[in-house]
């Protein structure tokens, strides 16, 4: 395949790539040429004799390197759904170039000198909203990327940005290969008692296909793993806890604390060049938050109520469990109290996840919620080769049943593919480009045995839901410029409607058409069907804590001034949860940082607060939902029209107040999670 071939535009329904045409052999090739005709397209706008204009500079901007972004939209999601050794040694080379690529752009003098006189004049050039808010935030996106840095700066800076580039690869790459290596050997089937069958044979199945006898538990990204919850074995839990918590800290070449001290003493000298204190106020400056003090002030205000909470759920496990309760003690028998609190309500039954059919979850689940709210047809296309053959493919139709776009599910993990669940797109909406979305939803479940479906969790439906709600904002998008389309959004606002779309997983009308039992067709009883529908607030001390404490270590490394050297990771994460009141016994952060991809190379640097914040307006919003009758084609109509139409092409905060009528209020979160101050 020649390399024109490769970063041809694509022939096929809605521009979905033509994966057989790419061989890992043929990236670095590809890249190189399509950083070429990148960078003619961007010298032609900057050299242009003519006077700048909106149509000759930015929009010209936003046309220009279509193909190198179709070849980057193939590479960058292969590298994190199907890795393999030639993929990633291509990384290790493109990352640097991509990096270096975009700082030429973005520190060109000529090309910045035309927008900045644009920019001042902003007010005289007719303009309508979008343009306008295109022209200003390509303007700050060139000064927050260098443009206005004297030559030194400029140079140290591409310097920084280069090495980040290397050293954020490296870190996925050790990561990866450190979950894969910390799958945890059991010799015997008691061992792993409290199991389901489907997953004591895929771990049967995992340990023959490393070679060895007995059982292989593959790790998960958190650091608290599924399992935990059912093994009945104290012995088995603590192991499991242990290797998944001691990731890539135990030397070798896969220790990551070296490389995420360099990481964080980077961003921060970086920072400093931009005149900010440390890297988290540079980031959450074009946030929603705004400052770093905001952000850190909520999770502290969280802090003391949620570590309250979670003292009492302690006490409550310790006189069940008749002992000390130790991290991988806590959600077992938090299982066990929630069980216990259901007793005689049908919780002797059949298990929850018994109802949970992944299919049915997608089908008549996430895509029925889609259905009632915003008026979506999904069919299934399997004659689209896609990626990887556990993908599967949907044509999304819109409420007047012509073709919006193409969804793409890629459910099950393997050796290959990275941690967690997120959402990306093949191709991004646009006007401009007349481009449809081809939006990708990625999850790591078990796969299970041949002939069996798979049957999830709670927490694993809710994580359907979620990146759906991501789906979603791609696919509903409505902008003409690819600079706004879908989630490209404040960090701190884009979890705002995947979260939002998780209370229809809890939706009464919607659960009953999803949760049947596999076998059976039966509903669920009206035990588990209660316990879904009335949550509570038990376990949220818990929940909480462990998330704030991943975010308060998250801004821990980046509130780190230039020239700070971390010699000890575990004692600086722990100084940092104590300092913080969250250095609760038997609850244990998320994530910590040797293993915490979304900080270290996933782009939520400084912004796992995120969560948290955008919550406040899911939670805000659920509530005008519920009370306003849930998921009807009017309320769809609104929240799309407000938020999910418009992408980053309007202010993200004025998007949720022309939603809502005004700005959110807290109490609804912190009714959900049962704190009080």
């Amino acid at each position: 395949m020649t390399v024109d071939a490769v970063l041809a535009p694509s022939t096929l329904p809605f521009s979905l790539p033509d994966f057989a045409a790419f061989a890992d052999a043929d990236y670095e090739a590809a890249f190189a040429e399509g950083f070429a005709r990148h960078r003619r397209e961007i010298v032609a706008i900057a050299e242009n004799p003519e006077p700048a204009t909106f149509a000759n500079t930015v929009e010209a901007m936003e046309r220009a390197g279509q193909d190198l972004g179709r070849v980057a939209a193939v590479f960058f999601s292969l590298t994190s759904t199907d890795r393999t050794d030639a993929l990633e040694a291509a990384q290790a080379a493109i990352s640097p170039l991509w990096s270096a690529h975009y700082d030429a752009i973005l520190m060109d003098e000529a090309l910045f000198s035309r927008v900045d006189a644009l920019h001042a004049r902003r007010g005289e050039l007719d303009l309508d909203p979008e343009q306008l808010r295109l022209l200003e935030r390509y303007h700050l996106r060139f000064t927050r990327a260098g443009a206005g840095l004297d030559g030194a700066a400029q140079e140290r800076l591409r310097t920084i940005n280069t090495e980040l580039a290397e050293l954020t690869t490296e870190f996925a790459r050790r990561s990866l290969a450190e979950t894969n290596a910390s799958a945890v050997h059991f010799s015997t089937e008691a061992e792993l008692d409290g199991l389901d069958a489907d997953t004591v044979a895929g771990a049967r199945a995992a340990a023959e296909s490393a070679g060895r006898d007995g059982f292989l538990l593959a790790l998960g990204y958190p650091l608290n793993q599924p399992n935990l919850a059912r093994l009945t074995s104290r012995e088995s839990r603590r192991k499991l806890y242990e290797a998944s918590s001691g990731r890539n800290t135990r030397g070798g070449d896969n220790d990551t604390r070296e490389l995420i001290a360099r990481i964080a003493g980077l961003r921060a000298e970086r920072a400093a060049l931009f005149g900010y204190p440390h890297h988290a106020a540079y980031q959450i400056a074009d946030q929603t938050a705004g400052t770093a003090d905001a952000a850190l002030g909520m999770l502290r205000d969280l802090a003391v109520p949620a570590a309250r909470n979670a003292e009492a759920e302690r006490a409550e496990l310790e006189a069940l469990a008749g002992h000390e309760i130790e991290a991988w003690d806590w959600p077992y028998y938090a299982r066990l109290a929630e069980q216990r609190a259901h007793a005689g309500d049908g919780g002797s039954g059949p298990a929850l996840n018994e109802y949970l059919a992944l299919d049915n979850v997608i089908e008549k689940g996430v895509f029925e919620a889609a259905s009632r709210m915003y008026g979506l047809g999904f069919t299934e296309r399997t004659d689209l080769a896609l990626h990887h053959p556990d993908a599967r493919a949907w044509q999304v139709a819109g409420p007047d049943g012509a073709p919006l776009g193409l969804f793409v599910g890629d459910y099950f993990a393997r050796p290959s593919k990275r941690g967690g669940a997120w959402m990306t797109s093949f191709v991004d909406q646009s006007g401009l480009l007349d481009a449809r979305p081809v939006i990708i939803n990625v999850c790591n479940f078990v796969r299970p045995p041949d002939g069996r479906p798979a049957l999830l969790s709670r927490d694993e439906v809710t994580t359907v839901f979620h990146e759906f709600g991501h789906a979603l904002h791609g696919l509903l998008s409505d902008v003409t410029y690819p600079y706004f389309s879908g989630t490209s959004v404040p960090r701190d606002f884009v979890e705002f409607p995947s979260q939002f779309n998780e209370m229809f997983a809890a939706w009464p009308t919607i659960l009953d058409g999803y949760a049947r039992h596999h076998e059976t067709g039966e509903p669920l009883p009206e035990g588990l069907r209660r316990s879904i529908l009335e949550p509570g607030t038990r376990g949220e001390g818990f929940g909480t804590v462990e998330y704030l404490a991943a975010a308060v270590i998250d801004l821990a490394w980046h509130t780190i001034s230039p020239g700070t050297v971390v010699d000890d990771v575990a004692a600086f994460e722990s100084a940092a949860l104590a300092d913080a009141g969250l250095d609760v016994p038997g609850v244990p952060p998320r994530y910590r940082g040797p293993f915490f991809n979304h900080i270290f190379s996933g782009g939520y640097s400084a912004g796992y607060y995120s969560y948290i914040w955008s919550e406040v307006l899911d939670a805000d919003a659920s509530a005008w939902f519920t009370a306003h009758d849930g998921p009807t084609r009017e309320n769809g109509e609104k929240l799309r029209a407000a938020v999910l139409s418009r992408g980053g092409s309007v202010d993200a905060s004025q998007a949720y107040r022309d939603f809502r009528g005004g700005d959110p209020d807290i109490a609804p979160l912190l009714e959900r999670r049962g704190l009080t101050p």
